[in-house]
């Protein structure tokens, strides 16, 4: 199955309108909600992933430049063992 992206819901189109059928225009403006969310929930997504990678970056650095860092001495209230 596809992904639904915001311009296939835009361009999304319906039969002729039949008695006691769903108004068009209604339609058409929900269609319109829809994608404006889509593309809102899109952007959030990006910029999640953008972040994520940003942050997996830094730990990888951290990581490589405290590799060789070890407590030898534990403190008497620390809850952590080390």
């Amino acid at each position: 199955m596809q992904r639904l992206l915001p311009q296939h819901v835009r361009v999304a189109t319906f039969g002729t309108r039949r008695w006691r059928g769903l108004d068009p225009d209604q339609v058409y403006a929900y269609l319109d909600q829809l994608a404006d969310e889509l593309e809102r929930l899109t952007r959030d997504l990006v910029t999640a992933n953008t972040e994520g990678e940003r942050i997996r970056q830094a730990l990888r650095q951290w990581q490589s430049r405290h590799t060789g860092c070890r407590h030898t001495t534990a403190t008497p209230n620390s809850r952590w063992p080390r």
